[in-house]
């Protein structure tokens, strides 16, 4: 932790307890209107202080010490949450900005230190984590600081505000979207992709007639495709499911033929040497061979399938659905709304697309990729 860079964030603390946070009606001192404040600013000036040894001994892997940086992050982040999460009215006042400044200076000295240790599977998710924090927190501060009118950009209290409201209109969606049609697009898309690439290995014309066509396949916009889909199919789930299967259909299928390919030449030969046949080469070498290519495969393609099921909706569905509610509650200015169901989207992706990068580590972790690691 840099002792300059944390000093000054303490002093900034400091000083914005004695000017006022807001102008108009909320023309007040931070330390006159909040009394607690001075609690959580006299904890963060503490933590700065103490923060290096306490990091110091973390580093040196003493038991105790885990304690020290949860303390320094906490006590350091508290002050601003108050101003950050009261300033309601008007445009913010000196105090205010000195405050949020403060905290991210701290946050950056803690980052800056723990990005500086021995690497590990902590750190790895520590200094994610606690940046994603700071952006939430930087934009919960802009948006309140500034008095952004919320159907510009609400801020992150206001999107967990409608996330808790409508939490069960969200589920349903949730439902509707994801465990219906992207699941079902997903598989089967990634199936017939995968089945298509076993085909295309044993004959080869199709490679030469087949993935030129799935270049000009790619080319074709979802927004094309999904009205056409929604006739063919129906408004229901099967439309959309149709969607995403067009989607992730070549992206399988080019990178599960390109994985076949990737055997090494001198292994092939091994193989041939051995007597193996064609289904035994395939399955002691070139599908394990493939496997890196498949998996980049379906991580791709766990992103594409959620963003045309989401799509599709906008072109008819029923009455529930990611897509769907985006689309009507945009159209009535519910923008926390629609923010809330972005957020929905953007953690089930993401969790999504971590679990198939674990599953990818267990089945490939012989490659050179990992070993290297």
């Amino acid at each position: 932790m840099s002792p300059a860079l944390a000093w000054i964030a303490a002093l900034l603390m400091a000083i914005s307890l004695a000017l006022p946070i807001g102008y108009y009606e909320e023309d007040f001192a931070f330390w006159s209107q909040f009394p607690s404040a001075a609690i959580f600013v006299a904890f963060g000036i503490i933590a700065v202080v103490a923060g290096e040894r306490w990091l110091r001994h973390w580093a040196r892997g003493e038991i105790w010490a885990w304690l020290g940086p949860i303390a320094v992050i906490v006590a350091g982040i508290g002050p601003a949450l108050l101003p950050a999460l009261e300033l309601s009215m008007g445009l913010s006042a000196p105090g205010f900005w000195l405050c949020v400044v403060g905290v991210l200076l701290f946050a950056w000295t803690v980052m800056q230190h723990v990005s500086a240790l021995p690497a590990g599977k902590l750190y790895a998710l520590l200094v994610p984590a606690l940046f994603g924090v700071a952006l939430i927190y930087l934009w919960q501060s802009g948006v309140v600081g500034f008095a952004v009118p919320r159907i510009l950009l609400p801020a992150p209290s206001e999107i967990l505000d409608a996330l808790g409201r409508e939490a069960a209109t969200l589920a349903d969606d949730f439902r509707q979207t994801f465990l219906k049609a992207v699941v079902a697009g997903f598989v089967i898309g990634n199936a017939l992709g995968l089945a298509t690439a076993l085909l295309v290995d044993r004959v080869p014309f199709l490679q030469r007639g087949l993935l030129p066509l799935g270049n000009l396949v790619s080319a074709v916009p979802i927004v094309g495709v999904a009205p056409i889909m929604v006739m063919w199919f129906g408004f229901g789930w099967e439309s959309k499911t149709a969607v995403i299967v067009f989607m992730i259909f070549f992206p399988m299928l080019v990178n599960a033929v390109t994985g076949l390919n990737a055997a090494d030449r001198m292994q092939l030969d091994l193989m041939r040497s051995y007597g193996a046949s064609y289904w035994q080469t395939m399955r002691a070498l070139r599908l394990p061979a493939a496997l890196p290519f498949i998996f980049n495969a379906l991580k791709i393609n766990s992103t594409l399938a959620l963003i045309g099921g989401i799509v599709a909706e906008f072109f008819g569905s029923g009455t529930s659905g990611m897509g769907f509610r985006i689309s009507t509650q945009s159209q009535i200015m519910n923008v926390d709304v629609v923010w809330a169901t972005i957020a929905v989207a953007a953690l089930v992706g993401s969790a999504t697309y971590g679990m198939l990068a674990v599953l990818e580590r267990s089945f490939t972790f012989w490659h050179p990729s990992y070993r290297s690691r």
